[in-house]
């Protein structure tokens, strides 16, 4: 263990550190030039949100931060939203100690597990189980095929969370009422003939043009294809281009593959303490703050 590991302190978040978390990030984020691919400053508004919400510490050694870790609870579980050390600090044993600082005791746990065999090694050392691969994709609006009977439109942040506390049992207000202050947020209910059948939330990019699926929680015996293509039809923008995370066992990935041309762009791996906490097939919630 080097010396700069073995100072690290691990003491809570605060507002002041959202600037040294985002470096730390940053720094797993560059593009083929060694500069970040963002601008410093996109994911404040995300931190802020974690530290109000969510659990959230550091490592500390000397006055710099090297790592962080945040969690939150869904309801269903415990999520380990984020975990990164700065590079020179990896396998020094500062992801553990920041993992075991968010995670309680006596709570389902669940995270997004990069392939890095690292994490997974942790990750599966704290009880969780690699369940399903995750898929970041990205297309065109336009390729999109018509959802004969199942529109979308645009409704409060209110009605979307009151929509998923009736299917899901959880309350997300909470959630729901910081995302609302985030620009360019778009709540959005898909109706079917004659009621509403999914409730979801999308958001410009962080990186590169287009906008992105947030948010989509499926009514009970909703069809999930239907609910996915009507709402990424939604919430598209004039160029058309946008993404979602879909799950594997989805329904709704091979057809957004093969017939809609969306391509993978990213992928990671679902894993839970519990593999009864979700259903890939029937509901798009990745837990995500």
């Amino acid at each position: 263990m080097t010396a700069q590991a073995q100072a690290a302190t691990i003491r809570p978040g605060r507002e002041d550190d959202v600037e040294a978390i985002e470096m730390v990030l940053l720094a797993h984020d560059e593009g083929p030039a060694g500069e970040p691919r963002v601008a410093p400053g996109a994911y404040h508004r995300y931190f802020r949100h974690l530290l109000t919400r969510g659990t959230v510490v550091v490592a500390e050694a000397g006055s710099s931060i090297v790592g962080f870790g945040a969690s939150v609870d869904t309801g269903r579980a415990v999520h380990l939203a984020d975990l990164f050390v700065l590079p020179d600090a990896i396998g020094e044993g500062i992801g553990r100690r920041l993992v075991e600082a968010v995670y309680p005791e006596g709570r389902p746990r669940t995270t997004f597990a990069s392939d890095d065999p690292r994490a997974m090694h942790l990750y599966v050392g704290l009880g969780m189980t690699p369940l399903w691969p995750n898929f970041y994709l990205t297309g065109t609006a336009s390729r999109l095929p018509p959802t004969a009977g199942a529109v979308a439109v645009d409704v409060s942040w209110e009605e979307a969370a009151a929509l998923e506390l009736a299917w899901t049992g959880i309350d997300r207000s909470a959630d729901y009422r910081l995302w609302s202050q985030r620009p360019g947020n778009r709540w959005f209910v898909v109706r079917g003939t004659d009621e509403a059948i999914a409730a979801g939330v999308s958001r410009a990019r962080i990186r590169g043009s287009g906008r992105w699926l947030d948010r989509l929680i499926p009514g009970p015996g909703t069809d999930p294809t239907t609910a996915i293509v009507a709402a990424l039809s939604h919430a598209a923008d004039d160029d058309g281009v946008i993404g979602a995370c879909v799950m594997g066992p989805n329904p709704a990935l091979k057809p957004l593959l093969v017939e809609c041309g969306f391509r993978i762009a990213d992928r990671d791996t679902f894993m839970a303490t519990d593999p009864e906490l979700l259903d890939p097939r029937g509901i798009y919630d990745t837990g995500i703050p």
